[in-house]
């Protein structure tokens, strides 16, 4: 059995928020996600590139990962329905 993001949230790294499961989307509801911004030069695939309990901790994952924040859109998951 994988591992899914309900248990581990950063399973959904790389991933579209549109992908998650029900569970997974129950799971990590209310949680930040950074997604890439679309600029009419650039065309990002709409992929989860942190999550956090945060915008704060959203931005240090960026940052680590040697992402520009500034070119990421932050937002909280929403319940599935």
């Amino acid at each position: 059995m994988t591992a899914s993001a309900a248990k581990d949230p950063q399973q959904a790294i790389g991933r579209s928020p549109d992908r998650l499961s029900l569970d997974e989307r129950r799971a990590l509801t209310g949680r930040y996600i950074a997604l890439e911004i679309y600029t009419p030069e650039d065309l990002p695939l709409r992929r989860i590139e942190a999550i956090g309990d945060s915008v704060q901790e959203c931005m240090r994952q960026l940052a680590a990962r040697g992402l520009d924040p500034v070119r990421f859109e932050f937002s909280r998951l929403a319940p599935p329905y």
